[in-house]
Parts: structure tokens; C-alpha cells; sequence
């Protein structure tokens, strides 16, 4: 299993996750569910209207964080726009209850993609799994 596909797998599995950004100078943290890996990147998926969008054409550093089993992982690095419509496909493919809020042509549906991330998986009984991508 290649590194990046065990970060996904792992948000799978954990069905909801925690994405962190921020505006100005306060933290914002909400939940979220969307992961997808394409073409060996690790994408989410938000709206473009909403604030969290806003708050990453501003400052594109963020973190995710999701547990699960007993064990957790924080996603750290720049999440950036990537406008490609198959990305957009591909994630209400692999997620189609979100077919009723979005479509690819709708100008509303944003893909993002992790860039200069690292992935770290902890528990409180094993050491810390770093992974770059």
C-alpha cells in the first residue's frame, strides 16, 4: 500500500475528520468527510461560497485531524484549488450524496489538494508513523 493511500484510507475508515483553518488571527475548525485520492494527491471538497474557502484562498495552511480505533491523525500542509472537472467527477462518484448540493458545473464545487503535507499517525501506545507527500 503506497503511503498517501493509507492516509485516505485511514479518513475513510474514520468517515469524518476535523479541518482547521484560519481567519485572521482565530483558529476555525469544522467536520468534515470528503477525501479522495487522485492521480496520487489527496483531495477534499467544499463549496466555494462557504467561509472555509474563503479562508483558504487567504491563507492556504491547514490541518485535518481524525480518529479512529484508537488511534489519530494529523494531516498538516497547504490546501490549494485545483479547478480540473474529472477531480470534481471523481469525488461525487465516490461520494454521490453530495450529488444534491453540487456538480462539477455548478461554480460552486471546489476540490482541493494537500501540497507540502505531512501526515503523522499517533496513539497513546505506539510510536508516531511520519509521512510526507
Amino acid at each position: 500500500m503506497s503511503n498517501i493511500k493509507k492516509v485516505v484510507d485511514f479518513l475513510d475508515k474514520a468517515q469524518t475528520y476535523y479541518l482547521a483553518t484560519t481567519e485572521g488571527d482565530q483558529p476555525r475548525v469544522r467536520p468534515f468527510g470528503t477525501a479522495l485520492l487522485y492521480d496520487g494527491k489527496l483531495y477534499i471538497q467544499t463549496g466555494k461560497v462557504k467561509n472555509v474557502s474563503k479562508q483558504l484562498a487567504v491563507n492556504p495552511k491547514a490541518e485535518i485531524c481524525a480518529f479512529c480505533e484508537g488511534k489519530w491523525v494529523r494531516i498538516s500542509g497547504e490546501l490549494v484549488n485545483d479547478d480540473n472537472r474529472d477531480v470534481m467527477v471523481a469525488m461525487l462518484e465516490k461520494m454521490p450524496e453530495l450529488k444534491a448540493m453540487y456538480n462539477p458545473d455548478d461554480g460552486n464545487m471546489q476540490v482541493l489538494c494537500f501540497k507540502n503535507a505531512k501526515a503523522v499517525f499517533s496513539s497513546f501506545t505506539e510510536a508516531p508513523e511520519e509521512i510526507d507527500f
